[in-house]
């Protein structure tokens, strides 16, 4: 018999389960049955594929037996089963990436906990809720020894070999006194039909049913064996929509995402002619955990003529649907087919692709009710933008999806089409600013020209914006332009400095260019503020502020050269009052004390870090002093 611990982040995980991390411990029986379904599964497609297994006679089913006396429960499959090995990496660790991740992100609060161990998929350790003790007898198809794994979840379990009938798995429960209540035919039968009913195959209960014979002292009782199969085991993609309600949908996406949640919209789908092929997505409420992790886990089940193949193969939707839940069974594929073959198979290129046109057109459909898709746009409006970039086929359906907040908004957010519906006569393009912060973009300088011509500026306003949104060029034909773009001053009417002006403030420019050197790029003068004496705009040229922080990550990896930071250019208003009394000063030491305020107060406006913020501050207090 062989000791081991538990893994770090298991023992985490066993902590918060014994502690009743769920709100409703009914759940582990449904996680038990979810893992035996995917034993089974796998055993389902190596039968067929696997030479050394074609000759197993495998009949798949899932079994549940208690005993009322000992207080224990029984759950068993015939699937692919565990050796050694399997057992300490399926049992004592979590082999899945982003642990850590997960484990950080819980909060304490139990019903928010509760949908992220869910999501996870650490249901195995969900029993230790209900037992005191648990033993795991199994034997991996093909393999001629079994393997007893044992543990009362206090941090070790033990591994033995033992002796088993045939493939597949035991996990026999000891529960804890309070927890009788699992040792009723009735009450797991209520369980079974609530989560698993769908699962596709046959779930037996065994219990013992006791009859009276005879009577008056004649009388006596017989107890009688007997096995009833308590699910339907039918897939439910494989049903006609017609015949199935809308509770049914919800509860097999319970069972398919392990989300407590009820699903926000699905789509089921059968396609028959040139290609057979049966589908059903589902939109979650809420984010994966794993959402924007590079090892995210794929939401999709790929089947063949319902034989599963995998759930594990990231080419079944385009990356940015990766919130997406839900199944694709194929008539048409070979059951032995590969991961490499997937990647470039014809057949199912043509289901991802119509598969992704149907997604789409669902989440459209969510925009005709405005409190649901503002729900749907907060969890996964960044994942749009990602499609935005990467997917030219639904490029313009996918900018119809987008929302942003504008400097005439009130703090909601509106699509592209809202926008140009209320543009005014004779404008000619979409108008954005765009930065990481939307408080600062909602009060930078470079909006008062357009606030003082009554003109809707859009805020793109996430990190990816900063990529995503330079290669949209136009929407609906209209134009998309920078404010800060040269085109857009030539729209807004706004005409450069004449040269009077120029040749009067020709020194200071010159005083401030030297005083500020390598802090900037260019001091020039602007007709674009109203009330602001300065701001900061960056050179069309030069790299965006995303593509640089994206250039500084790759560097810190090693993956490029870190590029230098490109400098900004500093446009001074030659209306302000502060512009206009230093035309009349002659202190040179003043003037450059008021180039740099004016500039650091530019980059702040903006949302940039000051290089040396003591310098400023001194600077201000002298300022300050000076005016008492």
């Amino acid at each position: 018999m062989a000791k081991h611990t538990f893994q770090t982040e298991v023992n985490q995980l066993l902590d918060l389960m014994i502690h009743s991390l769920y709100s409703n411990k009914e759940i582990f029986l449904r996680e038990l049955v979810s893992n035996a379904s995917d034993a089974l599964d796998k055993l389902q497609y190596l039968a067929l594929t696997d030479e050394k297994l074609k000759t197993l006679d495998f009949q798949p089913k899932i079994e549940i037996s208690f005993d009322a006396e000992k207080n224990t429960l029984t759950i068993s499959d015939n699937g692919i089963g565990m050796n050694e090995q399997d057992l300490i990496e399926n049992l004592g660790t979590i082999a899945k990436s982003g642990t850590k991740n997960f484990l950080s992100k819980l909060s304490g609060d139990k019903k928010k906990d509760s949908a992220l161990i869910g999501q996870f998929g650490v249901g195995f350790y969900a029993a230790f809720m209900v037992a005191s003790k648990i033993i795991v007898t199994t034997k991996k198809a093909g393999e001629s020894q079994a393997y007893a794994w044992i543990s009362d979840g206090s941090g070790e379990f033990e591994i033995e070999k033992c002796e088993k009938e045939g493939q597949g798995s035991e996990i026999k429960l000891y529960l804890k006194e309070d927890e009788k209540e699992f040792t009723s035919r009735w009450r797991i039968e209520e369980i079974i039909k609530k989560y698993s009913d769908h699962i596709p195959f046959p779930i037996f209960l065994h219990y013992t049913e006791t009859k009276s014979e005879g009577e008056g002292d004649s009388k006596k009782e017989i107890k009688e064996e007997k096995c009833d199969q308590i699910n339907k085991a039918s897939a439910l993609w494989r049903v006609a929509k017609k015949d199935l309600k809308d509770e049914e949908y919800k509860e097999f996406y319970k069972s398919l995402s392990y989300d407590s949640n009820e699903p926000l919209a699905w789509i089921h789908t059968k396609v028959e002619g040139s290609l057979e092929y049966t589908t059903l997505f589902y939109i979650p409420q809420t984010a994966p955990f794993d959402l924007y992790r590079v090892d995210y886990k794929s939401g999709v089940k790929l089947y063949v003529k319902r034989v599963f193949i995998t759930d594990d193969d990231k080419e079944l939707l385009p990356p940015y649907l990766r919130f997406v839940r839900g199944i694709i069974d194929s008539e048409d594929l070979p059951l032995n087919v590969s991961r490499e073959i997937l990647q470039q198979n014809r057949i199912l290129a043509t289901i991802k692709s119509a598969s992704t046109k149907k997604i789409i057109s669902e989440i459209e459909s969510l925009q005709k009710d405005e409190e649901k898709y503002a729900k749907f746009y907060k969890e996964f409006g960044r994942c749009l933008k990602e499609g935005v970039y990467s997917d030219f086929e639904n490029k313009e359906k996918l900018l119809e999806l987008l929302r942003f907040q504008s400097n005439k908004s009130e703090g909601k957010e509106i699509s592209f089409k809202a926008y140009k519906e209320r543009m005014k006569e004779g404008q000619k393009a979409i108008y954005y600013l765009q930065g990481e912060d939307l408080e600062l973009l909602k009060n930078s300088p470079l909006l008062e020209s357009y606030q003082k011509q009554d003109i809707e500026v859009l805020f793109f306003a996430e990190e990816i914006d900063g990529f995503v949104m330079p290669m949209v060029n136009e929407f609906d034909k209209t134009p998309l332009r920078s404010i800060t773009s040269k085109e857009a001053l030539e729209d807004l009417g706004t005409q450069e400095v004449d040269k009077e002006t120029q040749e009067k403030y020709k020194t200071i420019l010159e005083e401030f260019k030297k005083v500020l050197g390598d802090e900037v790029k260019e001091v020039r003068l602007s007709n674009r503020l109203v009330d602001a004496p300065s701001c900061v705009v960056a050179d069309p040229d030069d790299p965006s502020a995303a593509m640089m922080k994206m250039m500084k990550q790759m560097g810190a990896m090693g993956m490029g050269t870190e590029m230098a930071e490109p400098k900004p250019i500093l446009e001074l208003n030659p209306n302000h009052t502060i512009l206009t009394k230093l035309l009349l000063n002659n202190d040179s030491v003043k003037i450059a004390e008021i180039a740099h305020l004016l500039l650091e107060e530019a980059k702040l406006l903006e949302g940039g870090k000051l290089k040396d913020v003591n310098a400023f501050v001194k600077r201000l207090n002298t300022l300050l002093e000076n005016t008492l």
